[in-house]
């Protein structure tokens, strides 16, 4: 644990501001403490912030995957219909949509040739409670995707 003393005059509260808000957004922060101080000088506030610093995993920039590169245009498409069901899902749960599955945990579940809740389980960070929680939406939802895909081939080559 670290701690940081910000000590800031009142009458330049303004000047600070940007600088205080750059330390706490790139810092864990475990507890602030502040205290308006009155001195014969003048008035200030006085900031006593503990800390942790930041892994270096979480100060790597996150590179972005564009997935509509990585994938085949029918795998994106997949892709895409997984991205929609799980925003729904998240919507539903109150989470963040990482939290139900993440990017490449999608791409992954698009590029299977059959989906099963073994497979699913196969993927990295896909374990037996999201499987068994999300597993049966999706089997359902690739099903339904593969047999509106199928429909529209054989409409567009009768």
């Amino acid at each position: 644990m670290q701690i940081k003393l910000f000590t800031i005059s009142i009458n330049s509260v303004e000047d600070y501001n940007e600088e205080l808000n750059r330390f706490l957004r790139s810092h864990k922060i475990i507890e602030i403490e502040k205290q308006l101080i009155q001195t014969p000088v003048g008035v200030y506030w006085c900031m006593y912030i503990s800390y942790i610093m930041p892994t270096l995993v979480e100060q790597a920039p996150k590179e972005r995957v564009d997935y509509r590169q990585v994938l085949s245009p029918a795998h994106f498409v997949v892709f895409s219909v997984l991205r929609e069901a799980r925003k729904k899902i998240a919507t539903n749960e109150g989470v963040s949509a990482y939290i139900v599955f993440t990017d490449a945990e999608l791409a992954e579940i698009a590029q299977l040739p059959e989906i099963s809740i073994a497979k699913l389980k196969s993927i990295k960070g896909i374990g037996d409670k999201k499987a068994d929680k999300y597993g049966k939406l999706l089997i359902d939802l690739l099903n339904k995707q593969h047999h509106e895909t199928s429909r529209q081939s054989n409409t567009e080559n009768s």
